[in-house]
């Protein structure tokens, strides 16, 4: 509680208010890009003395460093050898290859569960004897509540079959993606699907036109999942496609229950296993036993992959987890017993309950889902610094630290800020929504000495690289920062990558 107060009254004493007055090389820049002062707010402490401060006690959109809050939180609450988990279940008997009973495919909130895991517990099926399956399959989504979260939620923009717009759920296979091969000649389009799905076939009313294959997106619509009469499913994909041009893009389309449905029977048929049951909804009963299973990777993993390609999923996923799962250091993970709270609630104050532990104030913090995929989600530029702080005191700093893109090297940040003092040794989680730029995380200033930073851009005017360009040369400020003998140095404006 002490440091919390020292750390207080050095930002009083240097910058008087939180709207102290920005250094004038900074200021300078962010005229130049068009954005007012009140458009951003900053953060950059060196130990507990402020280097910079500005706004930073106002809350702000933060995009996606908002994974940040989530895979911190994940690690000091789940532990680095947490793991989602599927199984198979049955309270059915087996009887000369037939499984007397519904087949229970219950999730963990698994978030590596891919056709070829289902593929691999169905083989093991296939081991203990069964050859039909006499019952129903059952799509157990119990972990959360409510159990479908995507069911009537509005699209978050005009793309709603987008991977990074994928909505979570405890049971989600392949992420419910259609990857796509599209070949085209002068007159004809030529579509392939994966995976295969029974009864579940592709085609297209595209218009071949001449156009640049780079730019194959300008053309495209919205495409559609059709039911038949007979039961199976069309997908059609809209708009126009240039001609002499192949391109692969992944697309999510299919209500995940018949995605699950068609992938399972698929599946099931090709290692000739029999199946002619309906698939519903339901939940595994407490006598039901364990037939198959498949965990994901380990927590520190995931965590990796969520902040290093900022993976909206993953985070949400980690978000979710947080308010229904423990860890288990045998199993990866088991299910918390249900209190009548939403899955939302509950991971809500777990987050909240971890933020006041390391004395920070949680007052103007607005998580909506953990992914910054948000218009709703705020936080101040203080509340990141201090989660930062806490990050490098944790038990599980190297994992964190090593989730995050380096600059000029990997991740989100691999074309930024190649050239500058801050390549190859910041790590900086970005963030970028219509109206926001972020970025925050750790600067190494000249002398090696690691600087927590957080610069929020939340403005109309953010985009087009106006933004980046001012959060670019505020890093660059940073690294070059602490020489000795030198005088603070001046704000230059870092290479931005088109």
């Amino acid at each position: 509680m002490f440091r919390r107060l020292a750390l207080a009254t050095v930002l009083v004493a240097v910058f008087g208010s939180a709207h102290a007055q920005l250094p004038a090389p900074l200021a300078q820049v962010l005229a130049q890009q068009g954005l007012p002062e009140d458009a951003l707010a900053v953060l950059v402490l060196k130990g507990d003395s402020a280097l910079l401060s500005h706004q930073a006690d106002r809350p702000m959109q933060p995009a996606s460093t908002m994974k940040l809050v989530t895979t911190m939180i994940s690690l000091e609450r789940l532990g680095p050898a947490f793991r989602g988990r599927t199984e198979l279940r049955t309270t059915g008997d087996i009887e000369k290859g037939v499984l007397r009973g519904n087949l229970i495919l219950k999730g963990g909130a698994d978030a590596d569960f891919s056709g070829e895991h289902l593929e691999n517990m169905l083989r093991a099926l296939h081991y203990q004897g069964i050859r039909r399956i006499e019952g129903d399959l059952v799509l157990d989504r119990s972990l959360w509540e409510p159990a479908r979260l995507d069911l009537g939620l509005p699209p978050f923009d005009e793309s709603p079959e987008a991977y990074y717009n994928v909505i979570p759920d405890p049971l989600l296979v392949n992420k419910n993606m259609l990857q796509i091969d599209m070949r085209s000649t002068g007159k004809r389009l030529k579509l392939e699907m994966q995976p295969a799905l029974d009864r579940v076939s592709i085609g297209s009313d595209m218009t071949l036109v001449d156009a640049d294959c780079a730019k194959w997106e300008d053309g495209w619509k919205l495409p559609e999942a059709v039911r038949q009469k007979d039961g199976r499913i069309k997908v059609i994909l809209h708009g126009t496609f240039p001609k002499e041009c192949a391109r692969s893009y992944s697309i999510n389309v299919l209500d995940r229950d018949d995605y699950l449905d068609r992938l399972f029977r698929q599946k099931w048929k090709e290692l000739g296993g029999k199946f002619s049951g309906k698939t519903v909804a339901g939940t595994a009963p407490p006598e039901s036993r364990l037939l198959a299973e498949h965990t994901s990777r380990m927590l520190p993993e995931l965590v990796r992959d969520t902040n290093k390609p900022s993976d909206n999923l993953l985070a949400r996923t980690l978000f979710l987890s947080l308010g229904s799962l423990q860890p288990d250091p045998a199993a990866g993970s088991f299910a918390l017993p249900p209190n009548g709270e939403t899955t939302f609630a509950r991971s809500d104050a777990a987050v909240r309950e971890w933020m006041r532990s390391q004395r920070i104030d949680d007052t103007g913090f607005v998580i909506e889902n953990g992914s910054g995929l948000s218009r709703t989600e705020r936080i101040t530029a203080q509340q990141m610094a201090y989660l930062l702080q806490a990050g490098l005191r944790s038990n599980w700093a190297p994992e964190f630290q090593a989730s995050m893109p380096i600059a000029g090297i990997d991740g989100t940040l691999r074309r930024r800020l190649q050239g500058t003092p801050a390549a190859g040794r910041a790590r900086l989680k970005t963030g970028t929504l219509r109206n926001v730029v972020a970025l925050a995380g750790y600067v190494p200033d000249a002398n090696g000495v690691q600087n927590v930073f957080v610069a929020i851009v939340n403005s109309e005017d953010a985009g087009n690289g106006r933004g980046r360009a001012v959060l670019d040369a505020l890093v660059d400020w940073v690294a070059r920062s602490g020489a000795v003998q030198q005088q603070q140095p001046a704000v230059q404006a870092a290479p931005v990558a088109p």
